[in-house]
C-alpha cells in the first residue's frame, strides 16, 4: 500500500529557525506556493494519481485558492495544522485552539468535512499524547503525524513498527498511519519523503518502496523548488538537510509516479483491516504507548 502525501506550506514554513518562527517574520518573505502547488497538480493530473493534501490553515486563510484548486483536481484535504507550530512547544489548549482554526479554516474553503491531520514536523511524541485526544474531540478520524523513530523533533520511537494502527486514548479512538521505515544493516532509514527522499539515489529509493508492503510518503512544494533563495540564520547542518538535492527531486518524483501506483489516505483507510491492526494505549501517567492486550 502506496499512500502519496503533500504537506502544503510555503518555501519560508522552516521549524526550529528563529528568522521563519512565526507569522510575523513570514510577512518578510515572498510567497512561492502558488506556482509550486499548481506545478504538483499537473503532474498528478498526467500521471493520474491522487494524494491527500495537508494543508496550513494559514494557506486557507490567505491563499484559499489554492485550496480550492487541490480539492477540484479531486485530492483529500487535511489538516496540517493552522501556524505550522510544533506540537511539544504548546500547551494542550493552544494546540486544541489552533487545530480547529485550522479545521473551520479549511471546511469553510472547500465546503466539506476534514478529518485527516499531520503535525508540522511530526511533532506529537511520547510527551504530548494529550494530542491524540484533542484530534478525535476535534473530528480528526486519521492522522499521521507518527514519526516512530528518533529523530530531531522528537519522534515516536515507542509506537513500534511502521504500520497502520489504532491509539486508544480514554475510550476514543484514531486511526494512525505512521511514516514508514526501512532497516538497512540493523539501521532505520526514512526514504519515502522530505529531505531524505532529496539526498538519497533514485534506485535506492525505488528498490526499497518495491519491498515495502506500507509506504507513507510526505513531500513539500519546497522539495522540488531549486530556485527558492536561502533563508537567514539556518546552521550549516540545517542548511544543509533543507537544500540537499533540490535540482534532481523533481525528476525523481517523476520516475516513482512512473513506477509505482500511489493511493490518498481516505483510500488507504478504507482498504485497510482495521479489524487485525494494532491497537495501542496510551497511559497518561506514564506518557508511553502500550500495546493492548
Amino acid at each position: 500500500m502506496n499512500i502519496l502525501t503533500f504537506d502544503i506550506e510555503d518555501w519560508f514554513h522552516i521549524l526550529d529557525n528563529d528568522a521563519t518562527r512565526t507569522e510575523k517574520e513570514w510577512s518578510g518573505f515572498s510567497s512561492r506556493i502558488r506556482a509550486n502547488t499548481g506545478r504538483i497538480l499537473d503532474l498528478l493530473a498526467q500521471r493520474g494519481q491522487k494524494a491527500t493534501f495537508f494543508c496550513l490553515g494559514w494557506i486557507a486563510r490567505n491563499y484559499p485558492e489554492i485550496v480550492r484548486k487541490i480539492d477540484e483536481h479531486g485530492h483529500e484535504i487535511g489538516s496540517h495544522s493552522s501556524m505550522h507550530q510544533l506540537v511539544y512547544e504548546q500547551s494542550s489548549k493552544r494546540f486544541s485552539t489552533d487545530l480547529r482554526d485550522s479545521i473551520d479554516l479549511l471546511e469553510d474553503t472547500i465546503g466539506k468535512k476534514v478529518v485527516s491531520y499531520r503535525a508540522p514536523g511530526f511533532s506529537i511524541t511520547e510527551r504530548t499524547p494529550w494530542a491524540f485526544e484533542a484530534l478525535v474531540d476535534a473530528g480528526i478520524e486519521k492522522d499521521s503525524s507518527v514519526f516512530p523513530a528518533p529523530r530531531g523533533h522528537g519522534g515516536f520511537p515507542a509506537f513500534g513498527v511502521a504500520e497502520p494502527a489504532i491509539i486508544e486514548c480514554n475510550g476514543l479512538r484514531l486511526k494512525e498511519f505512521p511514516i514508514n521505515i526501512a532497516t538497512v544493516s540493523g539501521k532505520s532509514l526514512i526514504f519515502s519523503g522530505g529531505g531524505y527522499f532529496r539526498l538519497l539515489p533514485y534506485p535506492v529509493i525505488r528498490r526499497m518502496t518495491a519491498a515495502s508492503a506500507y509506504v507513507m510518503t510526505y513531500f513539500h512544494p519546497r522539495d522540488f523548488d531549486p530556485a527558492q533563495p536561502v533563508l537567514p540564520g539556518l546552521p550549516l547542518t540545517r542548511r544543509f538537510k533543507s537544500y540537499v538535492g533540490l535540482k534532481r527531486a523533481w525528476k525523481k518524483l517523476g520516475w516513482l509516479l512512473n513506477d509505482f501506483s500511489f493511493i490518498d489516505l481516505r483510500t488507504a483507510d478504507a482498504r485497510t483491516d482495521w479489524d487485525k491492526a494494532r491497537v495501542l494505549k496510551h497511559s497518561t501517567l506514564t506518557n508511553t504507548p502500550i500495546a493492548a492486550p
